[in-house]
Parts: C-alpha cells; structure tokens; sequence
C-alpha cells in the first residue's frame, strides 16, 4: 500500500470513529450540520426539505438519490462526487450488496 493509499485509509478510520460507525451520507450529513452549529430546522430549510425529513436522513432511516444528494452538495458547497458516491453507497448496503461504490465524472 502506497504512503498516499494509507493515509486515506486513516483518514476514512478517524472520519467513521468520529461520525460513531461507518460513514455513510446521514452521518455525513449531520456532521456538516453540527460542525455549522445548525439546528436540524434551519439546516432542513437551507436544504429545501422537512425537518422530519432530514431527521430520517441522517438517522439512516430514509436513502437520498444520486441526483437529491449532488443536489444537497450544491447547495452546502460541498464535493457533488463525495454526496453520491455515499448515497449509492448506502443503496447498495440497503439491498444487501457487499460492493464499494466509488464513481467519476464522464
């Protein structure tokens, strides 16, 4: 494994230890959020959905589309490819497919 290959992995550790588990786009979610110091209303109101809503998202009670989470991106200035690739990621553990998503512009 490279230096460059280790550090991501450590990185990717330390983002999972500190968002409880592994990192899926709820966590990533709520981690953006409260490192904004943003109640769960005002951080649904900037996204354009229901408090309940974000609630389930970040809860992993409810998936996000590849088009809503590059749509979330957008709106939070924040990678569109790290959005969807965490959203397919978390639809491919919801089907109970052992595959790692990783994706790339066309």
């Amino acid at each position: 494994m490279t230096t460059k290959a280790r550090k991501k992995t450590e990185a990717a550790r330390l983002l999972e230890e500190l968002a409880g588990g592994p990192l899926t786009l709820g966590r990533y979610v709520c981690s953006i959020r409260e490192g904004e110091e943003m109640s769960q209303v005002a951080f649904a109101k900037k996204l354009g959905i229901s408090k309940s809503h974000l609630c389930d998202i970040e809860k992993g009670r409810k998936s996000v589309s590849a088009a809503k989470a590059a749509a979330m991106a957008r709106i939070l200035g924040y990678s569109e490819k790290q959005f969807i690739e965490l959203a397919l990621q978390d639809a491919m553990e919801r089907a109970g497919l052992d595959y790692k998503v990783k994706i790339e512009a066309a």
